[in-house]
């Protein structure tokens, strides 16, 4: 998956962490990219290679599908769809930083695989585009 790195050179020497609010290994400009979602553009090249859809379930790092799925039932069942750029889980939930935050955003995907269909999507569009536009989320 393409995306600009917004984090300190090694922020994970010591293993995969989630990331936190105020996350201390964001650098200056990884605030800015973040903020602004300029650091999303990259991953149009995913959807362009079709490795990934504008709408669905968003990807998660390998490491932490592993361990997520060894403890939240069903978990790797969002994967039967490819993953999108934003989702229904990203635009009703927080940043997931714990196992419990995952679950939360595993029902929200589970209920958009169920029910996905142009409705939802556009909904889902204009959240992104309000999140976006006013800077709003993580």
């Amino acid at each position: 998956m393409y995306k600009l790195r917004s984090m300190v050179t090694n922020a994970e020497k010591s293993g995969a962490q989630w990331a936190e609010k105020n996350d201390n290994r964001v650098t200056a400009f990884g605030k800015f990219l973040r903020k602004t979602r300029l650091d999303e553009i990259p991953q149009f090249i995913n959807i362009l290679n079709g490795d990934m859809s504008l709408i669905g379930p968003r990807p998660e790092r390998p490491e932490f599908v592993e361990e997520l799925a060894k403890t939240i039932p069903f978990y790797k069942i969002r994967n039967v769809i490819k993953p999108g750029l934003t989702g229904w889980a990203q635009v009703n939930a927080k940043y997931a930083a714990t196992d419990r935050d995952s679950l939360e955003k595993l029902q929200y995907d589970l209920y958009y695989i169920k029910n996905r269909g142009l409705f939802i999507d556009f909904r889902i569009t204009i959240k992104t585009l309000s999140t976006v536009i006013f800077f709003r989320g993580q």
